[in-house]
């Protein structure tokens, strides 16, 4: 199929059709990513749960452990799914590379909901669920290379980082989404029903997205060019090109490294709040919700003015403030543990923190070569997500027990967020001419 160049036509009958096919190619390339992040706070919000269904004999504490450690069997396949499924994105293109690590995320929610608790079939439940992790792993390590790539690929040159800012900002679209309904559930069911059935239901509301992801991701067009002479252009060429682009992959993972250490950070706020600073639950809830949807708004407000001004000093200068105000406001947060400073610090930390990604994240995409760009995206970004994701709420933790000091989790921020502007102050502006 032939690359989707005629999109960008000046033609106005393609105009008049962008502005639809914009929307719908946003939604059927997000809900993947919506689907991840939705099954990421159902899986912590019912961690208890889900360890008394599946590993009931190990005690209050190692049936919780166990069941986090299942929950961490996702990230070791992640980069091995970055590796297999982005590589296959840039030979056979994004379409077909999406369409499989959506249809495999999908299989293993549903898997992980609708296994039989040890009660019922003995060790084979744990096993099952072990693995349903591992698939998702798999697939969502493929998930966000061919996505990204897609997202930019598919946008008119004015509007490449706008669209592109979809991929933060669906995250966080998930993570309040799977708060409330784990919320609600929590609110309306009893203890024994949530350990039953309840969490059950939560991830399957997920999965009843997945006739119509695919449905959408069926439909889309394809923004790679697989003629044959392109393929054989690119064949055997893959490992020179990597290696020359050996720079800007470096600084992509320090700062993705960065940012994901900020993303699983500020999603221990909830629990930060209620077990650290001794705030309502009520309190801590809303706070989650507040900087999320927050998020949301800077992330695409981040987009908006990457396109505008360009890549670099939307991700340069956002990132700077939000080092420079990380450590007053927890301190504000910590002394006062009221809701003007919860809401109104978590909120505009989540703010301005997630405006400089949106910039990366495009620039980073337009940076590299079309015919490894899924691929590299995908290895890069699970290889950080499985390193320092996996780990970051670990350390938080660790460093509260350690420290006794509730300005711990600001101190991780501000090495992964000083680590972070470095590799950002050494992009290169990635912005089209035509918009300089």
């Amino acid at each position: 199929m032939e690359p989707m160049a005629n999109l960008s036509s000046p033609a106005s009958s393609a105009e008049s059709q962008r502005p639809a096919f914009f929307a719908r190619t946003t939604l059927a390339v997000t809900i993947g990513n919506m689907l991840e992040f939705y099954d990421f706070i159902t899986y912590s919000f019912f961690a208890i749960q889900i360890g008394h269904t599946f590993f009931p004999n190990q005690g209050e504490f190692g049936s919780l452990m166990l069941s986090l450690a299942t929950f961490g069997a996702g990230f070791i396949t992640r980069p091995i799914g970055g590796i297999v499924i982005g590589s296959y994105s840039d030979r056979a293109g994004r379409r077909p590379a999406m369409i499989l690590s959506f249809a495999m995320m999908g299989c293993a929610i549903i898997t992980l909901a609708l296994t039989p608790s040890y009660a019922s079939i003995g060790i084979a439940a744990p096993i099952i669920v072990i693995i349903a992790r591992m698939v998702q792993g798999f697939s969502l390590g493929g998930e966000v290379g061919p996505t990204t790539a897609y997202l930019m690929e598919s946008a008119a040159p004015d509007r490449r980082a706008l669209a592109v800012s979809w991929q933060p900002a669906s995250q966080q679209i998930a993570a309040t989404a799977g708060a409330l309904v784990g919320t609600v559930l929590a609110q309306v069911m009893t203890e024994a029903d949530l350990t039953s059935y309840g969490w059950r239901i939560a991830f399957l509301l997920g999965a009843a997205c997945l006739p119509f992801g695919l449905y959408l991701r069926a439909r889309l067009p394809e923004t790679v060019d697989l003629s044959e002479g392109a393929v054989k252009q690119a064949k055997g060429k893959r490992f020179r090109i990597i290696r020359d682009n050996a720079r800007i992959i470096l600084l992509g993972l320090f700062i993705l490294a960065s940012g994901t250490i900020s993303t699983y950070v500020t999603q221990y706020m909830t629990t930060y709040a209620e077990n650290t600073l001794h705030v309502a639950t009520g309190l801590a809830f809303v706070t989650s919700v507040v900087a999320n949807g927050l998020g949301i708004a800077g992330a695409l407000y981040g987009g908006w003015l990457a396109d505008r001004v360009g890549r670099w000093p939307v991700m340069v200068w956002p990132q700077l403030a939000t080092l420079l105000l990380t450590y007053p406001i927890f301190l504000w947060i910590v002394e006062t543990k009221s809701a003007m400073s919860l809401l109104g610090g978590f909120g505009f930390l989540s703010l301005i923190g997630s405006i400089p990604y949106s910039a990366f994240y495009v620039a980073l995409t337009e940076g590299l070569p079309q015919n490894i760009r899924g691929g590299t995206l995908a290895t890069v970004y699970a290889v950080a997500i499985a390193t320092f994701g996996g780990t970051a709420q670990l350390v938080v933790t660790w460093l509260l027990h350690i420290t006794g000091n509730a300005l711990a989790p600001a101190w991780y921020m501000l090495f992964a967020g000083l680590v972070g502007l470095a590799a950002m102050a050494m992009m290169r502006e990635t912005l089209p001419a035509s918009r300089s």
